[in-house]
């Protein structure tokens, strides 16, 4: 083990390894270095799996099962599941051997799992039941929110959704009392995972984002990979490039961190899957073939299969025919080695399809046939619908009018149900962005009510103060001049503490004010009305991805408005969101471009939250922007000396066009007062000269607006 870029807790625990002679001592103290490893470094984690099997035949039963245990588990994260399994099945025997409740619940939790990964559904619900009881007779909620995951995986497999979901909110439950982040995230994905299987994309999505969360609390960068890949996934889904794209490579650049090659490889994969679904095929197979060169390092069976799967796609898209037939008999080997159904399902229909453009009817329908017949039996079925479109299409090619109506009725049944699935997912997520807006107005009430408390407790005090002050100068004046000088100080500290406490108010008023004025009622209200528009016109991708957009500004305003200073990219990842949402709701009338500096990324660049949003509201709502062919609005950060420099550009109606619309010119006047009022105790705090300057776009014309602001330059925790 070399010492170079170690941290302080590594060069530790390797020295105690090191200087230990004891030889089951020693066992012990290099299975916590390789516990940390298999945190931090997957290389470092596999090149000691070897050492830690060798010490631990001179220690004991529990040290033997927990070496084999960290082998095998190194042979799983490779994606090598037949190793895997066939190393938990020998271990069975220390069943016996060791009465430790917790090795036996490990074990049985194991099998439970392997048969669940043969399909073997009755057998993993015995080994799983067994789990439950003793779980529950040592009381460890970790244990018992990880049977019940596993059992809710039993019966989404055998597509008994009432059951799953019963058992995804018992893990839930379970995983809060643990109070373990890791436990938690594991519940979320689980429950992500269920919403994805039966159809319910959204709230995937959703509660992925709530794992993924946990996840980054516990800095657990193998599943904040996993878990981005599977959102990353969802968004490539609803064809969401950019959020995609976001998310596939944070997947990539955590797995990097530990150096996980198998979820790199996965990263790569997806990564050219989306750039298969932007139609940049050379960039698509340069990503899949490097993943594929990654993943033929590992018996990674699956991953392999995926890779083979997506380089059909592509060639099938470039109607290279006979190369992607090649790659899909590969992926068929693979996932058929595996025993993977719904993977051999997809890959059926895709081949079906590649003989359908090729006129080869009969070749087709065998194989789409088999993909509906796998689809029937393992996995949603509301996936199925897609093949049976295909088999009426090749029905009616070939002038079998009767076939072709009946698969037609069959899609027709099956995806008839997928969009009421899409609708009921639609209004869930509009109840808990409702729910949201509730504990928001809570939350102001109680904001003013603290306030309230504030300002009495400062009132007591100052009259307190003043007794003090007037019992202090009678003492002060037969004392002395000295004393007297003792006393201008503290009324010196008194003003300058009233002064402060003034500025706290104004700051806490002005949150208050600017949060309210962020969550505009008429943007909330017209933002619902689009959405309902598209769901009555069954426009599932727009409402979707509108949904998506509107419910993650929703939570990103909620989540940092109350802050002082928030990260600039996430003010830009707000901006982004709400020009989004706003320009869908105008129907694509006007573009938008936000320009951040590299330079302010690269030094982690600090903004008091949303400090141009109320520009940008005007820039739409009563610059006209809508009404125009060529609107546009141009957002630039960038650094000027020790002043973060802001700029607001559109080519709306400007000043003088607004100024005909009283409503407009009172809610500009209150946007101007908000922001001037912000850059003002910014000045007196950080003691700067920032400004906002409000000029016309077109001088001549008088038509569109520039807003200039300038505020003192601030870094990420920046004290």
């Amino acid at each position: 083990m070399g010492v170079a870029g170690q941290s302080v807790y590594e060069k530790k625990i390797i020295e105690e390894y090191k200087k230990e002679n004891n030889p089951q001592k020693r066992f012990w103290n290099l299975y916590k270095i390789a516990k940390y490893y298999n945190e931090k470094n997957y290389i470092k984690a596999d090149s000691i799996r070897e050492s830690l099997l060798v010490l631990s035949y001179s220690a004991n039963d529990s040290a033997k099962y927990l070496a084999q245990i960290y082998d095998a588990e190194r042979d799983l994260i490779n994606g090598n599941k037949e190793v895997y399994f066939s190393k938990i099945l020998s271990l069975q025997s220390f069943n016996a051997k060791i009465p430790n409740k917790e090795i036996k619940l490990d074990l049985y939790q194991r099998m439970g799992d392997y048969h669940l990964y043969l399909r073997e559904l009755d057998q993993a619900k015995i080994y799983l039941s067994e789990c439950e009881k003793i779980s529950k007779k040592i009381r460890n909620n970790r244990e018992i929110s990880e049977t019940y995951r596993l059992l809710s995986q039993v019966h989404m497999l055998k597509n008994d959704k009432d059951s799953c979901y019963y058992f995804v909110d018992l893990a839930l439950q379970f995983s809060r009392r643990s109070g373990e982040n890791i436990v938690k995230s594991d519940a979320l994905f689980n429950q992500g995972t269920a919403f994805a299987y039966f159809g319910q994309i959204e709230l995937s999505v959703s509660k992925n984002l709530n794992a993924l969360e946990f996840a980054n609390q516990a800095s657990d960068n193998e599943r904040i990979a996993r878990i981005s890949l599977k959102i990353g996934e969802s968004e490539l889904l609803i064809k969401n490039y950019a959020d995609a794209s976001f998310y596939f490579n944070n997947a990539l650049l955590s797995a990097t961190y530990i150096q996980n090659k198998r979820i790199i490889a996965l990263s790569q994969l997806f990564l050219g899957v989306l750039e298969k679904e932007k139609k940049n095929y050379l960039k698509a197979i340069e990503y899949m073939r490097k993943s594929l060169r990654s993943l033929q390092t590992f018996n990674d069976n699956d991953g392999l299969g995926e890779v083979h799967n997506a380089l059909g796609d592509v060639y099938r898209e470039r109607k290279e025919f006979i190369m992607a037939l090649r790659y899909y008999n590969k992926a068929l080997v693979l996932f058929e080695s595996t025993g993977n159904r719904e993977k051999s399902a997809t890959v059926y229909h895709n081949v079906g399809t590649v003989f359908e453009k090729q006129g080869k009817y009969k070749n087709a329908l065998n194989y789409l046939n088999r993909s509906a017949e796998i689809r029937s039996q393992f996995g949603f079925k509301g996936i199925i619908f897609d093949t049976y479109k295909t088999i009426s299409e090749v029905y009616l090619k070939l002038g079998n009018i009767p076939k072709a109506y009946k698969f037609l009725k069959l899609y027709m049944i099956y995806s008839d149900s997928a969009k009421t699935l899409e609708s009921t997912t639609k209004i869930a997520e509009l109840s808990e962005l409702y729910r949201s807006e509730e504990r928001q107005k809570l939350i102001t009430l109680q904001a003013d009510s603290l306030e309230r408390q504030n300002q009495e407790k400062a009132l007591t005090s100052a009259k307190i103060e003043n007794i003090q002050l007037k019992t202090n100068l009678q003492t002060y004046i037969i004392i002395g001049f000295v004393l007297f000088m003792i006393l201008a100080g503290i009324i010196g500290f008194y003003r300058w503490n009233q002064t402060k406490i003034k500025q706290q108010q104004q700051q806490a008023e002005m949150k208050q004010t600017l949060l309210r004025a962020q969550m505009n009622p008429h943007f909330v209200f017209n933002a619902m009305s689009v959405i309902q528009s598209y769901i009555f016109d069954n426009d599932t991708q727009n409402s979707a991805k509108f949904l998506l957009n509107f419910s993650k500004l929703m939570r990103l305003i909620l989540e940092n408005s109350s802050k002082e200073e928030i990260p600039i990219q996430i003010e830009y990842d707000i901006l982004d969101k709400y020009l989004h949402v706003q320009k869908m709701r105008f129907e694509e009338r006007f573009e938008y471009h936000i320009e951040v500096d590299e330079q302010l990324v690269e030094e982690e660049a600090s903004i008091p939250p949303m400090i141009t949003q109320p520009f940008i509201e005007n820039a739409i709502e009563h610059g006209r922007l809508h009404l125009k062919e060529d609107g546009f609005i141009r957002i630039k950060f960038k650094k000027n000396k020790n002043m973060l420099q802001i700029s607001v550009e559109d080519n709306g109606i400007g000043r003088k066009g607004a100024e005909m619309n009283k409503k407009s010119k009172d809610h500009k006047s209150m946007a101007m007062k908000i922001t001037k009022d912000r850059i003002d105790n910014l000045n007196k705090k950080y003691r700067s000269d920032g400004f906002l300057k409000i000029e016309d776009f077109d001088k001549k014309a008088q038509t569109g607006t520039k807003i200039l602001i300038s505020i003192p330059y601030r870094v990420v925790n920046q004290n």
